[in-house]
This record gives C-alpha cells, structure tokens and sequence, in this order.
C-alpha cells in the first residue's frame, strides 16, 4: 500500500510539471471516490470492451494488455501468463470483428499492418495465420472459419471469461499480506489452538510479573514514610515471591473478594498510585490495606477522569441495551429493554429536529448509523426485524426480516464505504446466560438501495452463534467473533472467508479493528481482552483482565468496549456503576468513568472529539467531554 501512495503522489508531481490541471482534477475526483484501493474489475471490462474496442482504439488496447502481461510476469501470477495470452488473443480478434460489423475494414488491415509481425512471431502464430485473410474475405461471417466469432454466444462467452480471469488473479493479489491465509491452515489448526492457549498464557504471567514488581519498587518507595521500615522491606519482599501471600496478609475487604486498588496521596487534583489494576476476581469498591496494625485507605483502583462537561438524558423506561455515536458524532441512538431506540442531540449547537421516539415493541438487540452520513438508523430486534429509520422524515423507511430459523438480530454493521450492511443472527437467544442457546450463526449482506438481500457469508454447516462485526476502513474487510472463541475474517469482495483462528476459551462479546488495522481487540465474555496482530497470526500485542467488571450470567446485558479516535483509550461496559478505560499499550494504570446509579450496560466514542457514551441499568444515557 506505501508503493501506491508513492506512485500516487508521482502522478500528481507529473501532472503538475506538465501543467495538466483538467486531468490533475479529474484524477483527484476518481482517487475520493476509488473505495477499493485495489483492480476495479468492471471497470477493467468496460475500458476494454465499451471504449477501446468500440472506439477502436488498437494502440491502447495493446498497451493495455502489455501491462497486464507484465503484471503477471513479475508478480507470484506468472503461472497464469499462458493463460492470459489465450485470453489476449482472443480479445484481438473480437477487435476484428467488431470492425468488420462497423464496415471499418480499414481499421482491419491497419491492426495487421502495425502489430502483424508481433502476432507472427507470438507463440500463437499458428492461430493467427489464417486471420490475415479476413480483411479481403467478403463474408466473413458466413465463412466456415470465422462464423463462430462472429456469433453473439463467442461474445458473451468471452466477456464471462474475462471477468472471471481478472477476478481471479486480482482475488489472489488484491488483500494485504497481513491478512493471507496460509494453505496449510486447516492441518495446523489444532497446533495454532495450543500455541494461542499458550501465548495466552504466557501474556497472564507477564502482566503479572510486572504487576508484582511494579508493588515491589513501589513498597520500597513508601518505607521512608512508614515507620517500620524493615518489616515493610520483609513483606515486599515476601510479595514478589508469593503472590497468594499478599491476598491474604496485605488485602482486607469483605470474605471472598480479592480487590486491586490504588492508595492515593492528593496534592489538588494529582494522585500517586501504589498498587495496579491486575490483582483478579474481585470487585470494585473501596477497601483498607492493613500495615503494621495501622490502617491506610484506599480508593477504588482507577482514578476518576477527568471532566469538562456531562449531559444526561433519561428518556428510557428501562435499562439501556446500546448507545451509539452517529457517522459524524452530533446524534445519538439509544435502545432500551423498553422496546423503544432514541434520537438524542446533545449539543446545543446542533439542531434538535431529528430527535424522536422509535417503538419496536420487542427487545432491541444491535444498532448502527449509516457510516456515510448521520440519515440512517439501522434497528436489529430479538424477532428477527431489521428497521432502517430515516432521523429527517422521522420514519422507517425499510421493515426487513431475517428468516425465521435466525429470528435474534446480534449486531449489524453499514460498511464505511458501499451502501451495504451485514447483519449476525442467531437462531436462538433465550436462556438464563446471554450465551447458552444462541443456537447458530447466520450472516447475511443486505443492499441498502434495493433493500434486500445479497448474499449469505459462508460460515461452514451449523456454525456457533456470530456475537460481534467489524468493517475495516475501506470495507474490503469483515471481522465476525463466535460464541465459540473464533474470530473470522472475509473477503467482501469475494464473499469468502479468508482466515480465523481461536481467540478465546470462553465466547467473544466484541471485537474491534485497531486505529492502524494492523491489530485486532478482542473482549471475552469472561472479562479477558486481547490485541491481536494481524501481521502474525496468533500473537498477542496486549491484554487486560477486566473480569471483575463482567455482568453476571445475564440474559440481558452483552459485555461491551469502544476505542477512542486515537485508538488509545479503552472504554468497558461495567457491573459497577463505573466503567473503566483502559489506556492500550504501554500504560498499566487507567481512568475510571463518574458514577451512574447502576450497572454500566453500553459504552460508545466519539468519532473524533474525547467524548465517551455511557448508558446504564438507571435508564440514563450520559455524554462526557474530557479535559484535553
């Protein structure tokens, strides 16, 4: 991808130094609106057979072929280079044949003139021998030897074989490396389990380890303010050599719970952390570290972040289900278990006039916003209902239904750049756990011109119950998480999957691209969150256990995260009525949300502004500003 970028930015210094201004501008307009960033088959075709070969222009035509050639040829292609001159050929000759059926046999005898001796010395020359005759032969149509081209069939036949020869190849060039699948995946796909179980592992003890010297160095620090300094050195010692022995000797809280916490000396709005967030199976709250028969207090583990503005809505009856950012972040949807979704504007600037009120009278189970623009709210009910609403006419302008086999809508996601969207569903989707009869998995690709449907991705026969989609930035790119631990990858264009890989022992509640798209975040249903890469499969770039925040077994709520514009803050839903946001990469200590009145159910970010989205089991849906 850097190699175009390069050779974009030649095009442009060229067309500059010529002075081309008409077709620098034309350029710019056609590279806004080229969503693939790869080989446009149709408009290959159309070059090809509706402007070269009508128009008859033979010196393009050849000197498109010739790049293609060499494409081949020097790419990991080249065993389709006999094919492709099969294909050549063929192509000039329907060149022939529509100058002839244009009485434009001067066009005829001027192609053999110019690249005659070219065909003659091809591997092909047998084939082309014959073909000098044609310009002089009065019906060549009639003509034993000739009749064929001249058929609509020949035509149409080659038309289907071009298409499918350049989708084939472009197919096979077209994804970045970071995403090729190896052809011995399926036979290794027990190893790459045991070597994921493994890096899982090895990522838990890590973070632990720095945990525990992180305390080590940290105790150490406090012993001039502690007056027994040498029991304080004998217990950090002891912490660094039995972690079981700080639950029980430092940590006091209530029977049972194992708390990570932070003790805290403020100096104005400045806080000193002692302990990290990693201590596992707790929950938050305020506990008491117990040091030579004194007491010091602590705070809950995160500090609170801080805050420029927060506005809250309580328009809900019952606890929030999802909230989400519109495409350009001056709207907001919420859905509730009241049955109902939301349009809320919460910035005073901005127009209230979308505001409004949707009743779906049945449990509201995904949402998401037209990427393009904020004109479309896309609803997906537990009763298999798909409503697009319109926020400017104030009214649903598409009621779909999954089949009946899928009736649980899981999430739906709008490509960023094609009127598309895909939703999950489930065939089941009651039982006293989110997770246990989900059933199976059934995605499927929606039109949202013609609204309807497109096609079903594969997904193998009975698959587990799809939780969670994700598009990449140019929408060539679906990542799809399983009840069962995997995370799938597709190939919109080809409509296949491409790899996948298990990413959990328990069910994935979301996934999401990192802000390069090298790296992929993965929330279990267990409170683990990874980033995998995306360049080697398989490897963890970061992980967090945030376990003690996870809902109990609920068949309600769906544990929930949301990556800020930058990608470098974290946001989780909560069984607290605080969030945490976990800062990615390179930072053990995070931020914790102001307090709602209860459990926090659904997260979101603004797409570009430090604002978060909490909606809560108080029926609030609140926006926070950051201080930068």
């Amino acid at each position: 991808m850097e190699k175009i970028h390069y050779a974009e930015e030649l095009v442009r210094e060229f067309l500059v130094f010529r002075g081309f201004t008409t077709t620098l501008q034309s350029y710019e307009t056609e590279l806004r609106t080229d969503v693939g960033k790869s080989f446009h088959v149709d408009k290959i075709l159309d070059l090809i057979f509706s402007i070269y070969i009508t128009n008859f222009h033979i010196d393009k035509l050849i000197s498109l072929l010739s790049f293609f050639k060499h494409y081949l040829s020097s790419s990991s292609q080249s065993t389709l280079l006999s094919s492709f001159s099969k294909l050549e050929a063929s192509i000039l000759r329907f060149y022939v044949v529509r100058a002839l059926q244009s009485n434009n046999r001067d066009k005829v005898v001027e192609f053999f003139h110019v690249y005659g001796p070219d065909l003659l010395q091809s591997s092909s020359q047998e084939d082309w021998t014959q073909w000098f005759v044609i310009p002089y032969v009065k019906n060549p149509q009639l003509d034993p030897q000739f009749r064929v081209f001249f058929g609509k069939e020949w035509s149409q036949a080659l038309h289907l074989s071009v298409r499918n020869f350049f989708s084939e190849i472009f197919n096979a060039t077209r994804l970045p490396a970071l995403l090729k699948i190896s052809s011995e995946m399926n036979s290794t796909n027990m190893l790459k389990r045991d070597i994921t179980q493994l890096n899982i592992k090895l990522s838990e003890l890590q973070a632990l380890l720095n945990e525990k010297e992180t305390q080590l160095r940290q105790f150490r620090s406090m012993e001039g303010s502690i007056s027994s300094s040498s029991n304080l050195r004998e217990e950090s010692t002891h912490v660094s050599k039995d972690s079981s022995e700080i639950d029980q000797d430092l940590v006091v809280g209530e029977p049972g719970n194992v708390q990570s916490e932070f003790i805290s000396s403020k100096s104005g709005d400045d806080s000193t952390f002692i302990l990290n967030d990693y201590l596992e199976h707790g929950r938050a709250g305020n506990t008491t570290l117990k040091e030579n028969d004194g007491e010091l207090s602590s705070e809950e583990d995160f500090v609170e972040v801080k805050v420029e503005h927060q506005e809250t809505f309580l328009g809900h009856t019952s606890p929030i289900s999802r909230c989400r950012f519109s495409a350009s972040g001056n709207n907001i949807a919420s859905a509730s278990l009241d049955g109902t979704a939301r349009i809320w504007t919460y910035d005073a600037s901005t127009p209230a006039s979308r505001n409004a009120t949707i009743y779906c009278g049945t449990e509201i189970l995904s949402l998401d916003w037209e990427c393009k623009s904020d004109r479309l709210l896309l609803i997906g009910t537990s009763d298999a209902c798909i409503k697009a609403w319109n926020v400017d006419a104030k009214r649903v302008v598409c009621d779909l239904n999954t089949t009946e086999a899928f009736p649980s809508v899981l999430d739906i996601k709008c490509s960023p750049v094609e009127p598309i969207f895909v939703s999950a569903a489930a065939s089941g989707g009651s039982g006293s756990n989110y997770f246990d009869n989900l059933g199976f998995a059934s995605l499927t690709v929606w039109n949202m011109k013609t609204w309807k449907a497109m096609t079903v991705l594969p997904l193998g026969e009975d698959p587990p119950a799809i939780t969670s989609l994700c598009f990449n930035h140019n929408g060539k790119i679906l990542a799809a998480s399983a009840v069962d631990g995997m995370i799938h990858m597709f190939d919109m264009s080809a409509g296949l999957q491409i790899t996948g890989w298990p990413a959990h022992d328990s069910s994935i509640s979301s996934i999401l691209f990192g802000p390069d798209e090298t790296s992929i975040f993965s929330l279990g249903s267990d409170g683990k969150i990874f980033e995998w890469s995306l360049q080697n499969q398989g490897q963890i770039l970061w992980s967090r256990d945030c376990s003690r925040y996870c809902y109990p077994s609920s068949n309600y709520y769906r544990h929930d995260m949301a990556l800020d514009a930058n990608g470098r803050r974290l946001l989780v839903t909560s069984s607290s009525d605080r969030a945490p946001i976990y800062q990615v990469q390179g930072h053990l200590n995070g931020w914790r949300t102001l307090s709602h009145g209860a459990p926090i159910t659904a997260v979101d970010w603004h797409p570009t502004l430090p604002i978060f989205l909490t909606g809560s089991a108080d029926n609030s849906v609140r926006v926070t500003s950051l201080l930068s």
